[in-house]
């Protein structure tokens, strides 16, 4: 027993010891990349036909006997030969009548087959996935053409106003460009959410997704009574009337409360506005009052275009088109490489005050 209680203490002591040495030298190497210039990251492309066609092989080869699939290797080898004849006829013909080469060029790059870009949105009340979001986007759009279509699958349920304006804002940049956008949402795409989905030409919802929520919400806590009651004095100074309306530690007024929820009657009539703008079809005093909808009633009522999961739609469009998937894969340092997240307590605190005094304004 003695050498039992000996040797765990001095396991104690040396497991201490090398997770201090541990948290020294990844505190030393984040301090020595700090201000330093460094990519952000790099864009990830996968072809999801590729994906598709490998699972179909799989189930193939695990049911069929070996003469079947003997089979489906001739057909397949007798499909991609004809295929790759028409595609040598195709193209004689459309170059048969060209006579520079800049035309010729330009019916190239314009008869290519449909390409889909699949982009992914994970939201979370900041919509901290707009970086991501906005480096996939510029990607796609150095090659993507009208005759394309990208596909933006979002889950969201919405967050601070400025935040999911940007998200909206980049999304635009796709129509803009006359491109087919189709918002495809599996779980929820609500208030600043469902902002985002609205911007699309297309909105592809399951069943039971839930969508909607287009109203706006603010809370904040005051703690003025406690602070008075403990004859804590809390002061602020501001230049213009209504530079701050409303505060966590002074005392609020009726006027200032007045000119917060103006504030906010505003922004729900620019979000009213933004939804009526992109999606005309919908009744916009029916569904502007902060309900949320399934897949099935939101179809009712024109929040959304077609009944189908993401899968599925894609899945049609694999006999059709190419299909890629892009996504930004983010450089990550060697301390959150190995699970630490390097922030001082000043920062956190820093942090903190700042999202407080965001007053919370959310979709």
């Amino acid at each position: 027993m003695e050498f039992l209680t000996d040797y765990g203490l001095f396991f104690a002591k040396t497991l201490t010891f090398v997770v201090a040495i541990f948290i020294v030298v990844s505190l030393m190497v984040s301090a020595s990349g700090r201000g330093k210039k460094s990519e952000k990251g790099h864009i990830q492309i996968s072809k999801l036909n590729e994906k598709y066609k490998a699972m179909r092989e799989a189930l193939e080869h695990a049911v069929l006997d070996e003469d079947q699939l003997k089979l489906l290797e001739k057909d397949e080898k007798k499909r991609l030969k004809t295929e790759k004849a028409d595609q040598k006829k195709a193209a004689k013909e459309k170059h048969k009548h060209e006579k520079d080469r800049k035309e010729e060029q330009s019916v190239v790059i314009d008869e290519h087959k449909k390409r889909v870009f699949v982009l992914d949105f994970h939201g979370d009340i900041k919509a901290s996935a707009n970086e991501s979001l906005r480096e996939t986007i510029s990607a796609v759009l150095t090659l993507a053409t009208p005759k394309d279509e990208v596909v933006v699958k979002v889950e969201s349920g919405g967050g601070m106003v400025h935040s999911y304006g940007l998200a909206s804002s980049q999304l635009a940049r796709i129509t803009n460009k006359q491109i087919p956008l189709t918002v495809c949402v599996d779980k929820v795409a609500a208030s600043g959410g469902y902002m985002m989905a609205c911007v699309a030409n297309k909105i592809v919802a399951a069943p039971f997704a839930i969508l909607g929520s287009i109203g706006v919400v603010a809370q904040l806590p005051n703690f003025h009574r406690l602070l008075k009651k403990n004859d804590i004095d809390y002061e602020m100074f501001t230049a213009g009337e209504f530079k701050r309306t409303v505060t966590m530690f002074g005392e609020n007024t009726e006027k200032g409360r007045e000119k917060f929820v103006e504030d906010l009657e505003d922004i729900h009539v620019l979000f009213k506005e933004f939804v009526a703008e992109h999606r005309p079809q919908v009744d916009i005093a029916t569904v502007a009052t902060g309900e949320v909808w399934f897949g099935r009633r939101a179809k009712d009522v024109n929040l959304i275009d077609l009944l189908q999961t993401s899968d599925e739609y894609l899945l049609d469009q694999v006999a059709t088109a190419d299909i890629f998937e892009v996504e930004f894969s983010v450089k990550k340092s060697l301390p959150e490489k190995l699970g630490f997240a390097v922030q001082t307590a000043v920062e956190r605190a820093l942090f903190s005050v700042w999202e407080k005094a965001q007053l919370n304004r959310w979709f």
